[in-house]
């Protein structure tokens, strides 16, 4: 590793902040449960995609109570366009366990975060960071950025057992938030300004083409059971176009993740 000291770092970080800091509406009106929602659609998705979805979805679902009592079938078509329509079952299941579990309020504790549904270690330090200003490491795509340009030059195949110490000494435990959300934006500047440093990164995967994969395939199934109650599979094929081979794995895969339900031959939407 090497790179800048600390203190230049911050200061490189924090400059950039201070002249390009990203207006987004989840960095404002904080709650644990708007935090939660925005970190939730922010995995594997746009910014730009997310804006767009996010205050309409809050407006119909404003708190845990209210999203664990609606049903899938509303929730989905409040999360069309967002993709990985699994991460809206997630929500659902996570809304239920924080109402009966933790009484609506969402934990402040690592542990107890992670083991909800759809938590893993990056959104859950995202969460204590911006919801709670408790100052945690964690490694996401922006941060990860930063690092590698910064502190790897020159190396490849960077494990985040390696860039997670760099984390953690520059992390500004005075003020998590603001810094994290410095990081965010300075790492997404460099994602556009340079080569992207997380090609150097080993746990960089570039994803696959959407056409004609799983997602999109999954994708096509959720719009065509949300205009009905229920459909064949033969329907259902009529309306997408998709092989009838494939279709019957992927409702069985939806069935099993628990977007789906099979009655009497007709699907529907759990």
């Amino acid at each position: 590793m090497s790179g800048p000291d600390i203190g230049d770092f911050r200061r490189v970080v924090y400059e950039f902040y201070r002249h390009h800091k990203r207006t987004l509406p989840w960095r404002e009106d904080i709650t644990p449960y708007r935090v939660l929602v925005s970190e939730i659609m922010l995995q594997q998705t746009q910014v730009e995609r997310v804006i767009d979805k996010y205050l309409p979805f809050l407006s119909l679902f404003p708190d845990f109570p209210s999203l664990a009592s609606a049903s899938l079938r509303d929730i989905l078509l409040a999360w069309q366009g967002l993709g990985y329509n699994r991460r809206a079952l997630l929500l659902k299941r996570l809304s239920e366990r924080v109402v009966e579990r933790h009484g609506a309020d969402l934990p402040a504790d690592r542990d107890e975060l992670h083991a909800l549904p759809g938590v893993g270690e990056a959104t859950a330090g995202a969460v204590l960071a911006f919801a709670f200003n408790v100052a945690v490491p964690f490694i996401e795509t922006n941060i990860r950025r930063v690092i590698i340009h910064h502190f790897f030059q020159g190396a490849d195949k960077i494990p985040d057992r390696q860039i997670m110490p760099v984390v953690v000494a520059v992390l500004d435990r005075e003020n998590p938030l603001d810094w994290y959300w410095a990081l965010m934006d300075y790492g997404s500047f460099l994602g556009r300004a340079v080569d992207n440093p997380n090609r150097r990164s080993a746990h960089y995967n570039r994803q696959g083409p959407f056409a004609g994969s799983d997602r999109k395939v999954r994708g096509e199934v959720i719009r065509a059971l949300l205009g009905t109650e229920a459909m064949s599979a033969d329907d259902i094929a009529s309306v997408t176009g998709l092989d009838a081979g494939r279709l019957v794995r992927t409702l069985g895969a939806m069935m099993q993740d628990g977007l789906v339900a099979e009655n009497r031959g007709l699907y529907s939407i759990v």
